[in-house]
């Protein structure tokens, strides 16, 4: 019923495999060759060091030979009494006040450590006509124009920054040249912001520049307008400003303005915050007036800030005038208005005895708030209080010569410099009983004069002094120049008080 049956196997071939097998291929890859290195290092000396304390039994043993010296104890009694009783009466002396030890050696001879200068400025004859030490001591940046032009000048001049801390100074090559379109007659540091340097110039414009844009470094300028000085600007300073912790900018020029400038950054350019004008009817002291040259308008040629009085400044004038004036003053200045966007006010407070020529530079002293040093064309530098109208002293700087620049020590309160028409600086000592210079530096200019001076604020060893051929000397001075003595401050004060009297 059921048989087995044997069929003939039935089979179909693989398509896929064989397609996949035509398809694949051998690869291979292979990093390149590492190379291989061994070194060693070793030390060529070696030493070795070690310390021990005496053992317990040798420090027993040595205290217990060595006992008291006979009479020691009785001795030290003695003297206690004495002792404690001296020791008493040095901690109530006063003979030491003022005084600081200062244990760096100094040198005892005056170097030029620096002669700094600009290979184009000088090709064109122009004079060094300001200084200013940054705050922080290691920048000086100096003003190139001219002061004997009496011409209305155009000439392209220069303001040079040098570090005088970085590696590699190069004297001839300053760090930074701001090419400026007219002379630049004054140069002023922000007391604060290390790379803000505001300027006058010949033009009658103040200008502040920002060193740290290299690309374009004004940050802002007054410009040409309504309130704008029309003759020079000889003198720029900060000062507080209306705003709290900013600082303004303050102008003073030949034209009898001395004007103060809010610094709009975001916009470049100053602007006008208050302003005061100098004229002859307003002067206190009429009588002294008779003495003094110049018109009805009083040309502003020196200022300085008071550091004990911050609502007092100094001025001093081309008609040889020295005045006492006061930020705080209300009183509207007879001064005819030129177009200025604010009331100019009339500052002058007090008159002093005026000299018989212009006044280049004003002083105040760091170490009394009534002391102040002027120095002018009749060859004196003037010590003055400000409680009399009378110097206390005139010293003779220089004999047929103008001075142009006074300063004080910031570290000797009876130490000040003055820079001469005949290329020497003078520095005086009121300490010594002689009224001639402690010590003379010529800065070996062939005669030519030395316009500006500024000690160091930070480095206070160093004194800068900018000439009329187109040279900066920066010297180290002497350690009795720099070193302040015992009673320094008291003799001062009783200079003061004596004459005063």
């Amino acid at each position: 019923m059921f048989t087995d049956e044997t069929l003939d196997s039935v089979g179909t071939e693989s398509s896929w495999r064989r397609s996949l097998q035509s398809v694949q291929e051998s690869r291979s890859c292979q990093t390149l060759p590492l190379h291989t290195a061994e070194a060693e290092v070793q030390a060529l000396h070696v030493t070795n060091n070690g310390t021990q304390t005496d053992a317990q039994d040798c420090f027993a043993e040595y205290h217990e030979t060595s006992g008291d010296h006979p009479g020691l104890k009785e001795f030290l009694d003695g003297i206690e009494e004495m002792v404690i009783k001296e020791l008493i009466k040095n901690s109530r002396s006063h003979a030491f006040d003022g005084f600081e030890v200062n244990w760096v050696d100094h040198k005892e001879t005056v170097a030029c450590i620096h002669r700094l200068q600009h290979p184009d400025a000088q090709s064109r004859g122009l004079q060094v006509t300001s200084l200013s030490w940054s705050c922080t001591g290691s920048v000086i940046a100096c003003a190139f124009g001219r002061v004997d032009d009496g011409d209305w000048n155009t000439e392209r001049c220069f303001v040079c920054t040098w570090n005088l801390d970085r590696r590699g100074l190069n004297p001839k090559r300053p760090d930074l040249t701001i090419d400026v379109a007219s002379a630049v007659m004054c140069l002023s540091f922000h007391p604060q912001r290390p790379s803000l340097i505001a300027g006058g110039l010949y033009s009658g414009e103040v200008v502040v520049w920002d060193t740290s844009r290299t690309q374009d470094p004004i940050l802002a300028q007054t410009g040409m307008s309504a309130d704008t000085h029309r003759e020079p600007v000889y003198q720029v300073h900060w000062v507080p400003g209306s705003r709290r912790g900013e600082l303004d900018v303050m102008s003073a020029g030949s034209g009898g303005r001395v004007l103060q400038w809010r610094v709009e950054g975001v916009e470049g350019r100053l602007v006008l915050a208050s302003g005061y004008a100098l004229v002859r009817q307003q002067v206190p002291m009429i009588n002294t007036l008779s003495k003094a040259r110049g018109g009805s308008s009083i040309g502003v040629t020196a200022l300085a800030l008071s550091p004990w009085d911050l609502d007092s400044f100094l001025v001093g004038s081309e008609g040889g005038l020295v005045l006492k004036c006061a930020f705080s003053s209300q009183t509207v200045s007879a001064a005819l208005p030129d177009g200025e966007s604010v009331t100019l006010r009339a500052p002058a407070q007090f008159c002093f005895s005026p000299s018989s020529g212009p006044v280049h530079s004003l002083h105040c002293s760091p170490f009394h708030r009534n002391l102040f040093v002027s120095g002018g064309t009749d060859g004196l530098a003037h010590l003055h209080s400000l409680l009399q109208a009378e110097p206390l002293l005139a010293l003779r700087v220089c004999d047929s010569s103008y001075v142009f620049a006074v300063r004080w020590s910031p570290t000797r309160p009876l130490v000040f410099a003055a820079a001469t028409g005949q290329g020497l600086v003078q520095i005086f000592d009121l300490g010594r009983r002689s009224l001639r210079a402690a010590t003379t530096i010529d800065q070996e200019t062939g005669g030519k004069p030395v316009y500006c001076l500024e000690f160091n604020p930070r480095q206070t060893h160093l004194l800068a002094a900018g000439n009329g051929d187109g040279t900066i000397n920066i010297w180290q001075l002497s350690g009795n120049l720099t070193e302040q003595g015992p009673r320094e401050t008291a003799q001062l004060e009783q200079l003061a008080n004596e004459v005063a009297d």
